[in-house]
């Protein structure tokens, strides 16, 4: 028999407000859920999943976060691209003596990744905001074809959200990654 007063072991599957705003909080900071759910004493990815499907409070809240992240991610992207720090690198000879500057490949191709990366994962949370805006109109002769946007609801997008990382887990959790 158990210990009553013995510590639990494994990762928390019970949801609690402490733990909600942990999680949001770390979003907001720019975390991913992926490195907040591998810290000790945080749930499974798939736990929160589950959390996000049956927990209305939670989802919303959830939806604020990665909408403040979307934000922080605007902000990084301007940061990363006014950074030149690491642009150029100085050429040495043999002797040691300048041979002049040479533009750092690797480390401008990096900062593209970062901000192309930045701007995927902005333009799905926020799509309205970040998103491709994609015009579509007739020829000369014809009339502009009509659109007509579907909105989704923080409730929808937050649940969709929720699928595509369960999937995520899944699959990372099978290996096929």
């Amino acid at each position: 028999m158990a210990d009553a007063d013995a510590p639990k072991t494994g990762r928390p599957s019970l949801y609690s407000e402490e733990l909600a705003d942990t999680i949001c909080e770390r979003l907001t900071q720019g975390e991913s859920l992926r490195a907040i759910c591998s810290d000790e004493g945080m749930p499974h990815a798939g736990t929160v999943c589950r959390w996000l499907a049956t927990n209305d409070v939670f989802r919303e809240q959830y939806a604020r976060a990665r909408e403040a992240q979307a934000e922080l991610m605007a902000d990084e992207m301007v940061e990363i691209s006014d950074d030149g720090r690491n642009d150029w690198m100085e050429r040495h000879g043999s002797e040691g003596e300048s041979l002049g500057w040479k533009e750092n490949g690797e480390a401008i191709r990096r900062s593209a990744l970062r901000i192309d990366t930045r701007k995927w994962i902005a333009a799905r949370l926020l799509p309205k905001k970040y998103g491709d805006k994609i015009a579509v109109g007739g020829s000369k002769e014809m009339d502009p074809i009509q659109t007509e946007e579907k909105s989704l609801s923080k409730n929808e997008i937050a649940r969709r959200l929720a699928f595509v990382l369960a999937q995520g887990v899944r699959d990372a959790d099978d290996g096929s990654e």
